[in-house]
């Protein structure tokens, strides 16, 4: 076989591109305004000197130059130059709504000395969720910002992983799976009346490493319970697209519908709602004799603010359980249909609801690999429904 044809066929079989593998693509060609594309407000953006130099204007919203092209996971380096009255960043995976109100994941610009914040790399989610990732426990990476100097930001983004460093130094480490690729954007922040500027911000060296995208592959067809196994207790059905699972409070065993498949590191999205009874979405599990028909990590689904929380079965029982301070957060609702999230990659699990996080666990030294699980809560009256179960997966480009 030939080398060229053997490296092509293992890219299609591994899904991604290898970081060392992958070439730098400059995004600026460091003369004009070539493969970018203005949204939102009437910020002046022009190349001048070897750089993207954005001018502030009154009375218009932020502004954002974005690249003409999407991108999933990456590698990107920019240096920048900031204003110190002006607060800026750099949108990555991000759309566009409404025409021009650009949307998405931000890594920050944040020179704001005055409240000695300065969270320069931090994830901001910009017109959606507000910050996702800041720097108020990362000192070393406050620092890290050079005001009214040239700094240097790079951004891994590889499935639902996005990490930043400022400088050299590690700013931000998100785990969020809401986008998965989308464009890269220019900031100029609006600065409302003010009259004191223009203010401006410059960038230059954009190159970017295009390292493929992953997609969300079913782990339900939406019309059968095919790849999937029914445990004793309870029972599942599949009803107008969903996966139905009812027991009477009579039935003590735990019903559990479970994957075929197992699972090491992975990310997942399910939709559910409770309508009645105690549920739990499982992973990492394991199939065992008795009445709880499996062990392994459960998220609580039920109809309290419990939702959202970690369970271990067969283990440490709750590992991670919302407090009342998160709760608001979340904006569950029983009984509607609630966004989960999840992922597990060695001991890094992190679990949304609603797009908000609820638990997390970092180097958890516990389980790695199982089964993932539906579940009808024993000696209760069970109806709970899932949907659009997927998991995310690399795939070629």
């Amino acid at each position: 076989m030939k080398p060229c044809l053997l490296f092509l066929i293992t890219i299609i079989a591994t899904g991604n591109l290898r970081a060392e593998d992958a070439q730098w693509i400059a995004l600026f060609d460091g003369k004009t305004l070539n493969g970018w594309s203005q949204k939102g407000g009437k910020a002046k953006y022009s190349a001048e000197d070897g750089c993207i130099v954005g001018r502030t204007v009154p009375k218009t919203p932020n502004s954002f130059l974005c690249t003409t092209k999407n991108y999933g996971d990456f590698e990107l380096e920019y240096e920048f130059k900031v204003d110190p009255k002006l607060n800026s960043g750099v949108q990555i995976r991000s759309h566009v709504k409404n025409k021009d109100r650009v949307f998405g994941y931000q890594v920050e610009i944040d020179p704001d000395t005055e409240r000695n914040r300065m969270w320069t790399g931090g994830i901001y989610d910009e017109a959606r969720r507000g910050w996702l990732n800041d720097l108020s426990k990362n000192e070393p990476a406050r620092k890290a910002f050079k005001p009214g100097a040239w700094n240097k930001i790079r951004v891994h983004a590889m499935g639902d992983s996005i990490k930043t460093w400022l400088n050299g130094v590690p700013a931000a480490d998100l785990i969020d799976s809401m986008t998965s690729s989308g464009l890269i954007g220019l900031q100029v922040h609006g600065i409302g009346n003010k009259k004191d500027g223009p203010y401006e911000v410059r960038w230059r060296n954009i190159r970017i490493k295009d390292l493929g995208k992953h997609e969300w592959q079913p782990l339900f067809d939406g019309k059968s319970l095919a790849g999937w196994k029914a445990l004793p207790g309870g029972t599942w059905q599949v009803v107008e697209g969903a996966i139905v699972g009812k027991s009477p409070k009579s039935e003590r065993r735990h019903g559990i519908l479970l994957s075929e498949k197992s699972f090491k590191d992975f990310t997942a999205r399910a939709k559910f709602r409770v309508l009645s009874g105690d549920s739990g979405f499982y992973f990492r599990c394991k199939q065992v004799k008795g009445g709880v028909s499996v062990h392994g990590f459960q998220i609580e689904v039920d109809s309290s603010q419990e939702t959202g929380g970690l369970y271990e079965t067969g283990g440490r029982a709750w590992v991670v359980k919302p407090t009342k301070e998160e709760i608001p957060k979340k904006e569950y609702k029983p009984g509607e249909w609630t966004d989960l999230e999840l992922s597990a990659r060695g001991g890094r699990v992190v679990v949304r609801i609603n797009g908000s996080q609820t638990a997390e666990l970092v180097d958890d030294p516990g389980r790695k690999e199982g089964h993932i699980g539906l579940q009808l809560h024993g000696g209760q009256d069970m109806h709970v429904e899932f949907k659009d179960i997927a998991i995310l997966t690399p795939s070629s480009q």
